[in-house]
């Protein structure tokens, strides 16, 4: 998978070169490549924003940077993949966006190639979503009902979540499977690890038995009630009913 990020702040994304994501562009498996957008901007000051039309607070980032550093993306994607699909997705961290999740993560994964542009100030000028819009594929998409001052965490949110997901790069796939929101869309189970006891905390008797199906029966209803504690949103409507007959006992 080729990754591509354009930003005026580049520096953020060196934390993706650690841990599996940077063991993962070592291996191939992510090219991931971070673009200055100052360097897309001419004149002394590398300006890349400037006021508001109609007025108001703040700034907004100028649509002439923005277009030369993604059409130079779009065109060094068809030149080095001749034939191929010259189609990358261009994302764009925004709070007006669709709402990021593992299941976005997961249809993510399967994109030869995402662009991400990370905007700042006030946001970027709308003629550049509709400018790439009408040329090729963009989704304005968003990390949670917050604002943050850029795009910058957020994209590196959902490289993250994304590129654990491409094959080779984490380890042992089924440990993906077993994560919260996967599958069934339960929480994770709790975990544990030795010493069985810890400051008069025991794990478990169940994990320490070795009876394989009572452990995955255990992990099942750990999972279940976890997610009608933290997030009963995310209960399958079956457990919903359950989860309310219980309360109505209680």
């Amino acid at each position: 998978m080729r990754i591509d990020v354009v930003s005026i702040f580049p520096g953020y994304f060196d934390a993706l070169e650690l841990s599996l994501l940077g063991k993962a562009k070592d291996k191939g498996l992510i090219d991931l490549r971070v673009h200055d957008l100052r360097d897309h901007a001419h004149d002394k000051h590398r300006k890349v924003d400037d006021t508001p039309a109609g007025g108001g607070a703040g700034m907004v980032m100028k649509p002439e940077p923005w277009g030369e550093a993604l059409d130079g993306i779009l065109a060094s994607a068809a030149d080095e993949a001749p034939g191929a699909d010259p189609d990358p997705l261009i994302i764009f961290p925004s709070p007006a966006g669709d709402v990021f999740n593992q299941r976005m993560a997961r249809e993510l994964a399967h994109e030869s190639h995402l662009v991400f542009g990370c905007g700042r100030y006030e946001g970027i000028d709308h003629r550049v979503f509709d400018e790439y819009s009408a040329r090729g594929r963009v989704r304005l998409v968003s990390i949670g009902d917050y604002v943050l001052n850029g795009g910058e965490v957020a994209s590196i949110a959902m490289i993250e979540a994304i590129g654990r997901l491409v094959p080779g790069v984490v380890g042992n796939p089924l440990s993906l499977v077993e994560e919260s929101h996967e599958e069934d869309g339960l929480l994770e189970y709790p975990s544990y690890t030795k010493p069985a006891s810890w400051r008069d905390r025991e794990v478990p008797p169940v994990l320490l038995g070795g009876n394989h199906a009572h452990i995955e029966k255990w992990r099942h209803e750990q999972r279940i009630e976890r997610t009608r504690q933290v997030r009963p949103d995310l209960l399958p409507r079956e457990l919903r009913g359950e989860s309310r007959g219980r309360h109505a006992a209680d």
